[in-house]
Parts: structure tokens; sequence; C-alpha cells
């Protein structure tokens, strides 16, 4: 794996694909810093070997044209402060002023481009509008994650013109270390934990983790499109009625692999989807019409951390319920701390997906897991084995 370490930086000007896609309030402030602060490391790195930092990064989904409350800019001073020193911004991410500011550039400066997305040519991957980004500098960092699964121009395309200096960021360096380590050499037993909507997202990835794992946990609403291809009542449920094939075939390939499959046995039903609804405790299987599953029961709780607690690897993959809602997140609460427990006894635990993210967050467990990934989309497709546009780039 080639990285920021096999470079020689000093002196030069060096573009690097950074993840600053973070949620903004009304007042333009930045509501949470996570992922800048995943890029500092890279950044430091630069500025201490003698560098230039180039930074390029998209913000939200503006229509291909400058819109103020996607720009770039409001990123500057909070970015200045966590890097302890002046940020540059330039108005566009190329053209002659760019060109201008990013030949100024003394070593240790540092220069934000304005948001990527500004332009069509970089989601279409553009050849040309790859160039005029190259144009900027000498060296190509990616330490995007977040967008690797993406073939842009700035995340892809561009490393082109970088055929010999280009490299991985510190931060796609830890994504790609930790997701190997699940994947190519789990310390045994090593237990999956599938949650959220809908098996659809995650045929690929149980798949490939049927060929790895001792035992795949199943929990969230996906739970109820096993639970009624097994002949199960699900009352009103969310159940992806034309994927009922597939979770048999699921279950039929986990005991042909001898997987321990784990579908839940008792769950919490409401009589409608709100936090205030009437609730009881039932069997996953035998749930009254009109009453819906949306979280875990405590039978089930009791058996996952059983599991849990005698695993040495743990992916976890999507909430055991709707956990936003107070009244349904027993569940997956129970499981952010079952895996602080098994990780504080030696296992090594990898948090990814969204939800799951926002989960281990909201309990304050960050500190208490081996790892959480910051790419949501590009981490599930890497799980399911499919090469990802950004990191070919790098490794070609």
């Amino acid at each position: 794996m080639r990285t920021i370490d096999d470079l020689i930086l000093s002196g030069k000007k060096v573009l690097i694909r950074v993840d600053f896609n973070v949620p903004l309030n009304d007042k333009f402030e930045i509501a949470d810093d996570t992922r800048i602060r995943a890029a500092l490391p890279t950044i430091q790195k630069v500025i201490s070997s003698g560098g230039s930092p180039i930074l390029m990064s998209h913000l939200g989904r503006p229509k291909d044209a400058y819109e103020l409350k996607f720009s770039l800019k409001h990123i500057v001073p909070h970015l200045a402060e966590l890097v302890g020193k002046e940020v540059q911004f330039a108005e566009d991410c190329i053209g002659e002023k760019t060109q201008e500011k990013a030949k100024a550039l003394k070593p240790g400066d540092v220069l934000l481009l304005e948001n990527l997305r500004f332009h069509k040519e970089e989601k279409k991957g553009d050849e040309e509008f790859s160039g005029e980004l190259a144009k900027l500098a000498d060296v190509y960092i990616n330490d995007a994650f977040g967008t690797a699964h993406r073939a842009h121009a700035s995340t892809t395309i561009v490393a082109k013109f970088f055929p010999h200096e280009k490299a991985f960021g510190y931060l796609i360096e830890k994504e790609l270390t930790n997701m190997d380590k699940v994947l190519n050499n789990p310390a045994k037993p090593f237990t999956a934990i599938m949650g959220g909507a809908k098996v659809s997202d995650k045929i690929l990835l149980i798949e490939n983790l049927l060929e790895r794992v001792n035992n795949l946990i199943i929990g969230g609403g996906m739970t109820y499109t096993f639970i009624k291809a097994l002949g199960g009542k699900t009352g009103n449920s969310i159940v992806e009625e034309d994927k009922l094939y597939l979770a048999t075939e699921l279950i039929k390939k986990a005991k042909e692999k001898n997987v321990n499959l784990i579908i839940p046995t008792d769950n919490v039903i409401a009589d409608k989807f709100d936090n205030e609804a009437n609730t009881q405790t039932t069997a996953t299987d035998d749930i009254p019409e009109g009453w819906m599953g949306l979280d875990i029961g405590p039978e089930t709780i009791t058996k996952l951390k059983e599991v849990i607690h005698t695993s040495k690897t743990i992916l976890w993959n999507g909430p055991m319920g709707v956990f936003e809602m107070s009244s349904f997140q027993t569940g997956t609460k129970s499981i952010a701390e079952a895996i602080a427990e098994a990780t504080s006894k030696g296992a090594f635990s990898l948090i990814g997906g969204g939800d799951s993210v926002a989960a281990i967050n909201k309990y304050k467990l960050k500190d208490s897991v081996s790892y959480v990934s910051t790419g949501g989309g590009a981490m599930l497709e890497y799980m399911e084995g499919k090469v990802l546009p950004g990191i070919a780039a790098i490794k070609e």
C-alpha cells in the first residue's frame, strides 16, 4: 500500500482529496467536524515535511453551479483553528486565478479550493477537468475514504496525471488496514451483526461474510423478511416481499457453511410508528395484525450479548431497531455496550455504516471500540469484495 510516508513532500505542492462534506446549520456553522479532524494527520504531515497542502472536497449536493449554502468558504475559520495556521481560500477549484494562488504558496502554506461539485465535470469523471486540477500540484494524495467508491474526477481520474507521485493519506490507510484485518485475517470466533431496514441493501455483504464468519446476527427491519420467509406472522412490520426467496436461500447457505445464523426470537412491537405508541413484547413470529416490530426483545438481547462476549472479532453494520426513538433504543444500545465490553476484553471491533456510527456516537462509546469507519457506502462496497475506483487509481 503506497502511503504518504513513501513520498518526498519537501518543497512540493500537494493536492489532497479530503472529505469535508460536513453538516452545516442555518448560520453556516459546522455541526459536526469529525470528517475534518480525520484529515488532520495527513495535512499536518505535508506541512511538517515542508510541502504545501492544496485541499479539495465536495460539500452537499449543489446543482452543478455555485450555491452559497454549499460553499467551502464556511469551513475556513474552523479549519484554520484546527490546523493551527491561516488557511487561504480559492474561489474556484480550477482556472488561472486558482493556478496563480497555488503557484504562490510557500512551504507550509495551506490552500482550500472551492466546492468541486460546482462543476458538473467532477461527478462525470471528466478527464479535462481532472487535468485542470492536476495542474495545481506536484503530488496527489487521496484521503477521502467516504467517496472512494465513486469514479469522480477528484477521487479517481486525477490520479492518472500523477503516475509516480500519488499515494493514500493516513485516513484511507487506516480504513483499509482495519477492514482487511476483518476480511482477511479475523481472530475467531468472528461475529458479524447486520441490522438496518432492508435485506436488499446487505445481500452482497451477507453473502461475502458467510464465507468468513462463525456467527451472523440479523437485526433491525430486515428481521421480518427472514421471519416471514420462515412462515412467521409479521403483522405490519416492514417486509420485502420480493426478497423472501432470497432470505430462504441465505438461511440455507448459512446452514451449509456451518454459520450460526441468529434471528431475533422476541421483539418490542408498537401499534404505530411513533415514540408514544402503545407497545408490548411478543415472539418475532407471532406479531398481531396492525402491530409492527420496532426493536429486539429482552430474550434476544440476552442471547446476543452471550455471543458477542465470546467473540474475538466483531463487525457491526446497522442498528437493531428504531434507536432514534427512546422507546425503541434498548436493543441497539445494549448491543453497542456489549461490543464495547468485548473490546475491553481483547476483541477487535469494527463499526461501519451511518446508523451504527451514529449509535456508537450517541452512546459515547467511540473510544471503547477498536475502529469506527468514516465511509458508509464505501465501506459497504469494500466489504462486499468490490474494487473501489478511488483505491484502484492509487494502487495502479
